[in-house]
C-alpha cells in the first residue's frame, strides 16, 4: 500500500467517526492556540518595553543615589547622596560623555484659571532636553540664560496641557501656579508616551534647575543625574568616567563603596527583556500541557480504533497485508488528527491575537518560529503517541483477530 492510499484510508477511517475525532483534536487545537497566543502575547510586550526604554532617549546613562552605610548608619540626608558639583566634576573631566544634566523635582498641584491638577515639576539643565530628544512642539525650550536668571518659565506635557487647558487653547505666554508661585509657560513638549515602567512621561513640567532648586526645593541634594555618551560605543567609556568622577568628588577611598548607582539603558533593557522571556516560557510551558492532554486523547482514541476494527485488522492481515503496512496506517492516522488539529490550532491562534489587539488594545506579535514549532510539535505528538496502539495492532495474530467478537 503507498503512502497516498495509506493517506486516504486514514481520512475515511476518521471521518466515519467526524464528532468523536473532532473531540479528540479539540485538546491538540486548544494547546497551539495557547501556545501562539502566549508567545505572541510575550513578544509583543518585549517589542513594546523596548520601544518605550528607546524613547528615553539614545545612550543614556542614569545615576541615582545609594546612600552607604557606615558603622549600621545610612550617609547621606534624607537618602540623598548626589550634588551639582557631581555634575559639574563629569562636566570637567569626561571626555566619553556629551550631556549631563542634573534633575530635582516635586510634586506640586498646579492651577490655571478654574482648573488644577496634581503633577511633578523638575528642574533640568538645557542639555537634559538633548539627553531624552525633547523638543517643543509649541514654543521654545528654555536656555541658558534662563538658568542664570533664575527664570521662573517651564515647559509642559501634553498630559498637563490636556488637564489646564481643556478647551485646547494654547498655553504658550499664559501663566500658571505651580503651588504658591506664577510660572509662564513658553513651550509645549512632544509626547512621549509612557515609560518602560508604565508612567505617563507627559504628565510633567520642565523648568530651569535653578528654579525649581532654589524656589520650592532649597537643598544642595539632587534627586537623580542624567547623561548621554558621545556615541553607543562610548557608553562603557562614560560609565567608567562617571564612576571616578563622582567618587572624586565625593571624596570616596579606594576601598570605600560607592555611594550612588549606574545603570544605563542596556542594562535596564537586558533586566526587563529576561524577566519578560522567563514570563513567556512559563506561559507558553503551562499552554503546552494542553498539548500533552491532546496526546493522550490520541493515544485514547487510537486504542479504541484498534478494538473496533480488530476483525478489519485481522482480515487485512490474513489476506497478504504485512505488520508494517498495519502499523503506518494506524500511525498515519494518529498523525493526521495531529496535524489537522495544528493547522486548526494555529487558525485559532492566530484570530485570537487578532482580536487582543484590536479589542483590548493590546500588542500582539506572532513569529513565524511559533507557528513551526507547534506544528512540529504536532507531528512528534502524532507519532510519539500513535505508536502503541499502532503497534499493538500490528502484533495482533490474524486467527486472534479475526476470531474477536
Amino acid at each position: 500500500m503507498n503512502i497516498i492510499n495509506l493517506f486516504i484510508t486514514a481520512f475515511r477511517a476518521l471521518f466515519k467517526n467526524g464528532l468523536r475525532t473532532f473531540l479528540t483534536m479539540l485538546g491538540i487545537i486548544i494547546g497551539v492556540a495557547a501556545v501562539i497566543v502566549m508567545q505572541a502575547i510575550g513578544k509583543g510586550s518585549e517589542e513594546d518595553i523596548t520601544a518605550r526604554i528607546n524613547s528615553l532617549g539614545s545612550n543614556m546613562i542614569i545615576v541615582a543615589p545609594n546612600p552607604k552605610t557606615v558603622n549600621g548608619v545610612r550617609v547621606g540626608q534624607g537618602g540623598q547622596t548626589l550634588q551639582f558639583k557631581d555634575v559639574q566634576m563629569v562636566k570637567r573631566y569626561s571626555s566619553a560623555t556629551k550631556y549631563i544634566s542634573p534633575m530635582v523635582g516635586v510634586s506640586k498641584q498646579v492651577k490655571y484659571g478654574a482648573n488644577n491638577w496634581s503633577t511633578r515639576i523638575s528642574g533640568v539643565l538645557p542639555e537634559y532636553f538633548s539627553i531624552r530628544e525633547i523638543y517643543a512642539v509649541e514654543g521654545v525650550l528654555f536656555n541658558d540664560d534662563d538658568l542664570k536668571r533664575i527664570s521662573k518659565v517651564c515647559l509642559i506635557g501634553k498630559t498637563v496641557r490636556t488637564n489646564l487647558f481643556p478647551d485646547g487653547a494654547s498655553p504658550v505666554g499664559k501663566t500658571i501656579r505651580v503651588g504658591s508661585i506664577p510660572f509662564k509657560v513658553i513651550g509645549v513638549l512632544n509626547e512621549k508616551g509612557q515609560s518602560g515602567i508604565g508612567t505617563d512621561q507627559d504628565d510633567v513640567i520642565l523648568a530651569p534647575y535653578t528654579s525649581v532648586q532654589d524656589r520650592m526645593v532649597q537643598s544642595i541634594y539632587v534627586n537623580v543625574i542624567f547623561a548621554s555618551a558621545q556615541d553607543a560605543e562610548s557608553v562603557k567609556k562614560a560609565v567608567s568616567e562617571i564612576k571616578y568622577c563622582i567618587r572624586t568628588s565625593h571624596h570616596l577611598a579606594s576601598t570605600d563603596q560607592d555611594d550612588f548607582l549606574v545603570n544605563t539603558l542596556a542594562d535596564i533593557l537586558a533586566t526587563i527583556q529576561s524577566v519578560t522571556k522567563i514570563l513567556t516560557i512559563l506561559l507558553a510551558s503551562v499552554a503546552g500541557i494542553s498539548l500533552l492532554v491532546g496526546g493522550i486523547g490520541i493515544m485514547n482514541i487510537m486504542f479504541v480504533s484498534v478494538t473496533e476494527r480488530t476483525r478489519e485488522i485481522g482480515t487485512r492481515l490474513a489476506i497478504g497485508a504485512t505488520s508494517f503496512d498495519v502499523m503506518s496506517q494506524l500511525l498515519i492516522e494518529a498523525l493526521v488528527i495531529s496535524l489537522v488539529a495544528g493547522v486548526m490550532g494555529i487558525i485559532v491562534g492566530l484570530i485570537v491575537t487578532s482580536l487582543i489587539t484590536a479589542l483590548a488594545g493590546f500588542r500582539t506579535t506572532v513569529t513565524i518560529s511559533s507557528i513551526l514549532i507547534s506544528f512540529g510539535v504536532c507531528s512528534v505528538i502524532g507519532i510519539f503517541f500513535g505508536w502503541y496502539p499502532a503497534r499493538k495492532a500490528a502484533n495482533l495474530s490474524p486467527i486472534e483477530a479475526l476470531r474477536y467478537e
